[in-house]
């Protein structure tokens, strides 16, 4: 027997593969977009916008610069503002508001050596100083409160036209927003980045839960069939896990179940069988009984015909009934007309004051068995009359649909209860519980029809008609034309 793997295990360990090669690609993307460190949140468009702004205020005199940051400010909708410090915090340019005490601790630190010793040392002029002389990182993003502002303290180098070096130059933007305008933060290749785990997820787990929906929907459609009483259904119980287990019990408790009920029906058959034989002999006695009874005797002899008789029709159904379920196997299925085995039957059942209308087109052909499909007909035929007889025309009809022949027989009686339709072609079942002759037979009429039917490979089903009556339906395959 081949070891088991459970399902909750397979589940759980497509899930945290999942988590591994999710997190493993959100890693890759964080490195090539962000830096690590407290600021890993701000947008490379930081570094775009330093160079910019460098590169426009140094081309320019000082009382200009005003009028650019503005102008750099109106490229992001107005909701960043950019000011100007500079390396020593003096304030050069920008809206100048009073600013929180964490930006002006900022702004007090300066790069490099004081003024004075840059002013005695002579080095070559480099663009931008080497990181380790900075006692703190180039960018710094701060969130401060009361109000509530966002501020990004960026510091850089200047050159300006005179100027035989690069100067250092403090640039501080600050917004009431999280992204700034986009500047701070870049939403989209974050949504990016969703948009792609979801799309790898599904594409992950797609076959697994396309695996698993398969099965339960093959288990599921064997589970309806037998609830329908078709137990040669068999399901795939290759799979080695919890839904393997259950196609195998499914398909034991099928074929459990065709036995019993094959067995239940050849019993039936084997009683009704042997019952034959005593009752003829009964009937035969009854009859010379009632030649030679007398008067007030012929009354209790005719009982005892009556009772022998309904006896006898009883063991013809049951015996009906045998006979359609066993030979299901050794049909031979041909092309019938369906007009041609309509008539016939409402002939046999056609009973005053009962008044039947038939509407079948004579092309019409169903692959079923003749003998079957007649008995079929006529047994629906039979309890329509008995009990809707009276009420209004019995419609017999038929039509081609999905090539399929579709053989309909309403009525215009009470119809059966909604909670009863189910039942009604089970055998022995009836919607009046009481079995005697004045409300109807023994409750396989219906049953015979659906043996009768499902032998020929069809199907029969029953709805209450608007706003009184029953419907039922019988669908067979159409006969190819020859």
């Amino acid at each position: 027997m081949s070891r088991r793997f459970p399902l909750y295990a397979k589940i759980l360990l497509w899930f945290f593969l999942n988590l591994i090669l999710l997190a493993a690609v959100f890693y890759l993307l964080f490195r090539a977009q962000f830096r690590f460190g407290l600021d890993w949140l701000l947008s490379d468009r930081i570094e775009t916008a330093d160079e910019i702004i460098s590169a426009e205020l140094g081309g320019e005199p000082q009382s200009q610069w005003n009028s650019t940051l503005e102008g750099i400010a109106a490229g992001y909708q107005n909701k960043v503002r950019f000011l100007a410090f500079a390396g020593d915090g003096r304030p050069l340019a920008g809206d100048l508001i009073g600013l929180p005490e964490e930006i002006r601790e900022q702004l007090g630190r300066r790069r490099g050596p004081p003024p004075d010793r840059m002013a005695e040392e002579t080095p070559e002029p480099r663009r931008e100083p080497p990181p380790a002389q900075s006692p703190h990182p180039p960018r710094r993003f701060i969130h401060t409160l009361n109000p509530s502002l966002y501020w990004v303290v960026k510091r850089t180098v200047i050159k300006e036209p005179d100027a035989a070096r690069p100067s250092p130059l403090i640039l501080v933007a600050v917004s009431e927003t999280f992204a700034g305008g986009g500047l701070f933060f870049d939403v989209r290749p974050w949504l990016g980045m969703g948009a792609g785990a979801i799309l790898f997820s599904v594409l992950l787990w797609w076959p697994l839960v396309r695996d698993i929906n398969r099965s339960i929907a093959q288990l599921t459609t064997a589970a309806n069939k037998i609830a329908e009483g078709r137990f040669d259904v068999r399901v795939d119980q290759r799979r080695r896990d919890e839904l393997g287990a259950l196609g195998q019990a499914i398909n034991q408790m099928a074929a459990r179940l065709h036995d019993l009920v094959s067995g239940q029906k050849r019993f039936l058959g084997d009683v009704a069988h042997e019952l034959c034989s005593p009752l003829a002999k009964l009937r035969v006695t009854l009859g010379i009984l009632d030649q030679q009874a007398g008067g007030e005797q012929k009354a209790y002899v005719a009982g005892a015909e009556e009772e022998a008789a309904h006896m006898a029709g009883l063991v013809n159904e049951l015996l009906s009934f045998s006979k359609a379920s066993l030979t299901a196997s050794n049909l031979q299925l041909q092309a019938v007309p369906v007009l041609a085995v309509a008539e016939k039957a409402v002939r046999r059942e056609s009973a005053p004051p009962a008044r039947i209308e038939v509407a079948i087109a004579a092309d019409l052909q169903a692959m079923a068995d003749p003998e079957l499909l007649g008995r079929a007909v006529a047994n629906l035929l039979r309890n329509a009359v008995r009990y809707a007889g009276e009420a209004g025309p019995i419609t017999l009809s038929a039509r081609r649909l999905d090539k399929c022949i579709l053989i309909t027989v309403s009525d215009c009686g009470p119809g059966v209860p909604a909670g009863e339709l189910a039942r009604i072609f089970d055998p022995f079942y009836r919607v009046d519980t009481s079995r005697d002759r004045a409300t109807g037979g023994t409750g396989l009429g219906l049953a015979i029809v659906k043996t009768c039917i499902e032998s020929c490979g069809g199907t029969v089903t029953g709805r209450n008609r608007a706003p009184s009556g029953l419907e039922v339906t019988i669908r067979l395959s159409e006969a190819s034309p020859s």
